[in-house]
């Protein structure tokens, strides 16, 4: 699913909006003058080396085991021109106005749940991220965690690490994903990126839900891609159908592997709750890489515990969603407790050397774009109120 345009609702006056944003201006004299960035996770030293080149003065948090607090986070922000996001960070109209030199806020992600891009829109900042520089190490992991889980390969390297493993034995038997259905809820770029990794897996049929149109017509190329016999070995298995379904239940009710890819938003918000998990397949695989609130966790522990669900396995968690004041503060324990049939990774989605470099790089070029070319960045996500006349540049 598309993340939509941000419209320009202001509830202030004009005056207001110029007011903060000749303020924001007025800390940079020329359109090539030096600006100070505040970058809130260590980058790249490639990505550093950008900012230097184009004459910024980079402000990192080096630290990379805990995120700052808020507080300090706004305290070190405050004098910036522009600030370098990532995924733990929440930018609101609060922060946004204690920040009054802000230009753009550079997003090193593909997501923007934590950030009000409208309220950046009225005070005349832009707020830009990295494209599709995250989906295919994200649709890499999402395959790494289903045939880890359904295989039992961290309980097996387990067994082999106590010391009692003596040679095979007749335990430890998993799933496949030869002849597998599997799920997709939401066909946009990893959903995507998803599928054609698992064709090779000899996937028989993908049953997927997405109501934007662009999904429908990817699925239809694919599949009709997919059936040239062209290249196709003697005896292999035919490709796999697509075949589309009204919702995320109806995909749970006919998927062996389901993976839910929606961005995170009031409509999505468990998505995979405990009334869609009731009439789940029996035995099927739930694998959660996209946002963590998009399923409710403790219902994943209950039909864990019921034997609805045979695994779980999560690369993003409910405690993640900063924005959300009402969001669970921990992993439940009964998860955690459940090491046979569950998986979990650290948000590791992005975490590919030559992938985090290029997205560091991408959220520097972004700031250059503004601060020092004095264009719209290329990753520019919304249009933000101009000084002059209160309309998008």
């Amino acid at each position: 699913m598309p993340f939509l345009s941000c419209g320009l609702p202001s509830r202030r006056s004009s005056l207001f909006r110029r007011k903060a944003i000749a303020k924001r201006n007025a800390g940079m004299s020329t359109r090539n003058s030096a600006g100070h960035v505040f970058i809130t996770h260590p980058i790249h030293a490639d990505a550093r080396a950008i900012l230097a080149a184009a004459n910024l003065e980079a402000d990192v948090v080096d630290a990379a085991s805990a995120p700052l607090p808020l507080a300090t986070i706004r305290e070190r922000a405050a004098r910036a021109a522009a600030l370098i996001a990532f995924m733990p960070d929440t930018v609101d109209a609060a922060f946004l106005d204690a920040c009054p030199l802000l230009r753009i806020v550079s997003g090193a992600l593909r997501g923007g749940d934590n950030f009000d891009i409208a309220a950046m829109s009225e005070r005349g900042i832009y707020f830009s991220r990295c494209g599709d520089l995250l989906t295919a190490p994200t649709a890499e992991l999402a395959v790494s965690l289903a045939t880890s889980l359904a295989r039992h390969v961290a309980e097996g390297d387990a067994r082999v690490r106590s010391g009692s493993f003596a040679g095979w034995r007749p335990e430890l038997f998993g799933a496949g994903l030869d002849g597998a259905t599997v799920g997709i809820i939401g066909l946009g770029a990893v959903g995507r990126a998803l599928a054609e990794r698992l064709r090779g897996f000899g996937v028989a049929r993908f049953v997927w839900c997405d109501e934007d149109a662009g999904a429908a017509a990817w699925a239809a190329a694919a599949a009709e891609a997919w059936a040239c016999p062209a290249g196709r070995a003697p005896g292999a298995r035919p490709p796999p159908a697509f075949e589309r379904v009204a919702d995320a239940r109806a995909v749970l009710r006919a998927a062996d592997y389901a993976f839910p890819l929606t961005p995170l938003m009031p409509a999505t918000r468990h998505l995979v709750d405990a009334a869609a998990l009731a009439g789940a397949k029996r035995g099927a695989f739930l694998i959660n890489v996209g946002r963590g609130g998009c399923v409710d966790e403790g219902a994943v522990a209950d039909a864990l515990a019921s034997g609805a669900l045979a695994g779980y396995a999560a690369d993003v968690f409910e405690l993640e969603d900063w924005a959300l004041a009402d969001r669970r503060r921990d992993i439940p324990a009964a998860l955690l407790a459940d090491s046979a049939r569950t998986l979990f990774t650290p948000h590791l989605g992005s975490a590919v050397v030559s992938v985090r470099r290029e997205i560091d790089m991408t959220a520097c070029e972004n700031v250059v774009d503004v601060l020092v070319r004095g264009v719209a960045p290329r990753g520019a996500v919304n249009a933000p109120l101009s000084v002059d006349r209160g309309t998008a540049t």
